[in-house]
Formats: C-alpha cells, structure tokens, sequence
C-alpha cells in the first residue's frame, strides 16, 4: 500500500503477526519484543496480545519496559498492549465462546487503531493459541536448533535423519490455515526461525539446515536465521529493553561487536517478515532497520 499513510480510513487493516510455538525455552517472547520495538522505531503504530495467561511473560517484559521509562526519565516507543486471560467458565462449550468473543473484540479494535498487531502465544497448546493462529497474517515460529525442538514440527529417523511425517505443531498450523481459508480466503505466511544458531558448523547444524530445507517444502513454511545464543537478550528484560534501545539509551559504553550483531539480527529478521509495505506514521524516529518494500 505504498503512498497511504498509516491510520487513515483507507489505509490496509492491521498485519496480523503471531509468535506461536509449543515448546517453551525457545526465545519466542524476546523474539516478539523485539519486532515490536523494531516497528515502533520505524514510526510505526504497533498493538501487543499477550494470550500466555500462565506465564505472561510478553505482558511482564513490558511492565519492565514502563518501569524504565518512569524511574529513568526515558522516552522508549511503547505498544498498545493487551492482556488477555483465558475464560474461567466451568463448561468447556461456554468458556471456548468467551474467548472466541474477547479475542475476535480486542483483533477487531485494534485493527482500526494500528499498523501491526503482534500476538505472543502459550508454549503450550490451548485454544486460544490455536484460535490466535487462524487469524495470522505472519506466522513466526522460533526454534531452538536442536532435534529436540524441531520433534514439535516433525518426527525425524534417528538413523536415516529423514524426515518420516509432520508432527503435532505442523498438523496444528495446517488445520487453522484451512479454518482462515474457509473464514475469509486469507493466507498464513509461516516462517520458522532458526534460533540461537552456533558459530561453529557442526554436522548438528548441517544436519538441521537440510531437515529444515526438506520439512519447509514438505508443510510449506519459509525459514529465516533468528538470534544466536546471547546473554545479553537475556539481561535486558529486567529493564524491558532490546537491542534496539541500547545505544539510544547511552549506557553501553562503547558498542561492542556482539551488541552490533544482534541489533543486525533483529533488522534481518523484520526483513524477513516480508511485512506489506506501509508508510509510517509522521514523528518517526528515523531508524534506518527498513522493512522490505
């Protein structure tokens, strides 16, 4: 939509962005915050749905970020954030339709409202989660590069490293990309993250890059590079920063190599989103991250 600007009546709805994984420990609400942060720098207007209501961490890693911002005088870009709970009705028919309804209320406001929606699933498998994911434009899967993570997307031959049939996760996704097709005719754009990659070029690694290669074709998703295995992603959620704070905020000293690199992977993986082309709003900050056009 080049040359429309966001907010206006005749502006696309919101692109629907949703970090789904059932694994946990595989990076997927730093990876979400970070894509928040990243679209806010770029002067876009950016809504959070933090669904996770047994760990919140989405919801958390912003109560941080507000907290910085009111103990350190900061101006940090924040989203419109909502946390949405699961329905505590004892009947399983009645509870699913609360928060069928709440979700569909909170996607529909704020699609009027903003640019892109990110959405921070459960590691594990709730309704919610698989209701969330029907309504993805972008569906953003970390995983951890390891055969243990990718057992969620495929049951692989420990002798043979063949792909033998998708697994749990994979059927999941394939199922609501059939329910948004019957819904409205929309398409979900999976890419799976390869996260917390090693430096080295193990036959782990190799081996894992020609599964991916041949599960990608297989069940239809796209694979982009995520984050290497930082300590750093780890220390700023204490104050609900990101890689993309930390030189505006001028505590880090010099910036080291590492810092340069991880702020590279984050406007690699936007990038790689391949988001519909915007035109941000005016009093953008000016990062030059850019988004594919």
């Amino acid at each position: 939509m080049p040359g429309k600007t966001a907010g206006t009546s005749d502006a696309l709805p919101a692109t629907v962005i949703v970090f789904g994984n059932e694994k946990g420990g595989s990076g997927k609400s730093t990876t979400a915050m970070h894509v928040i942060v990243g679209l806010l720098r770029l002067g876009f207007k950016v809504g959070s749905l933090d669904i996770d209501s047994r760990q919140w961490t989405l919801t958390r890693y912003l109560s941080n970020r507000a907290q910085t911002v009111k103990r350190e005088a900061l101006r940090l870009p924040m989203p419109q954030h909502v946390f949405l709970s699961r329905s505590d009705r004892p009947m399983r028919d009645e509870a699913e339709a609360e928060d069928k309804a709440r979700l569909e209320a909170v996607l529909a406001k704020l699609r009027t409202q903003v640019d892109y929606i990110v959405v921070d699933c459960p590691g594990t498998d709730t309704y919610l989660g698989r209701l969330a994911t029907s309504y993805a434009d972008k569906l953003v899967t970390p995983v951890n590069d390891s055969f243990i993570d990718l057992d969620l997307l495929a049951n692989v031959d420990g002798s043979t490293v063949m792909v033998q049939r998708p697994s749990v996760y994979s059927e999941m996704v394939w199922e609501q990309r059939k329910i948004r097709a019957k819904r409205d005719g929309g398409t979900i754009d999976w890419v799976v993250l390869r996260n917390r990659l090693s430096s080295i070029n193990a036959r782990n690694k190799i081996d894992m890059a020609r599964v991916m290669e041949d599960l990608s074709k297989r069940i239809g998703f796209r694979i982009a590079p995520g984050f290497a295995e930082r300590v750093i992603f780890r220390e700023l959620f204490l104050r609900g920063l990101t890689m993309l704070d930390t030189f505006e905020i001028g505590d880090s000293g010099k910036p080291k190599l590492s810092h340069i690199a991880a702020r590279q992977e984050v406007r690699g993986l936007i990038n790689a989103l391949q988001l519909p082309s915007r035109q941000a709003a005016s009093g953008a900050e000016g990062d030059s991250m850019g988004v594919a056009q």
